[in-house]
């Protein structure tokens, strides 16, 4: 392996660098910045802290994050394109950054998030209720 060849995530510091990486893409991105910036407002160093504590428990199955994301963002504006754009940043950065294994988890699970996050959306019982 060479100097500039990717490695794979790790730690809970390779999975700190991926959020902070993302977020840098989010807040720049015409389609979702708007509503991340909105939604989080002044709050990003606690936002930070838990998107790393939830890849924590989703990449390396640590329960270090407690919680249920689907309620918050059942009350945003949110559609298909939204999360389409969400994933490709994810995708894209994790490339820029990571290979391997748990890179290649992380992108999955992404992908899988965003069936079920737009499953529901799409589901007026769940609308309706910010049920998970």
């Amino acid at each position: 392996m060479t100097d500039t060849a990717k490695q794979d995530i790790t730690s809970v510091g390779d999975i700190a660098k991926l959020v902070d990486a993302f977020y840098v893409y989010v807040r720049k991105d015409p389609v979702i910045g708007p509503i991340f910036i909105g939604a989080i407002r002044e709050k990003w160093p606690e936002h930070l802290e838990k998107m790393v504590r939830f890849w924590q428990t989703v990449i390396f199955g640590v329960p270090v994050y407690t919680g249920s994301p689907f309620p918050l963002h059942a009350r945003m504006p949110l559609q298909q394109k939204h999360f389409d754009t969400w994933l490709a940043l994810w995708t894209a950065t994790v490339d820029r950054l990571f290979a391997g294994k748990n890179a290649d988890d992380a992108k999955l699970k992404a992908r899988n998030m965003t069936i079920m996050f737009v499953s529901k959306l799409d589901n007026p019982f769940y609308k309706a209720s910010g049920r998970q």
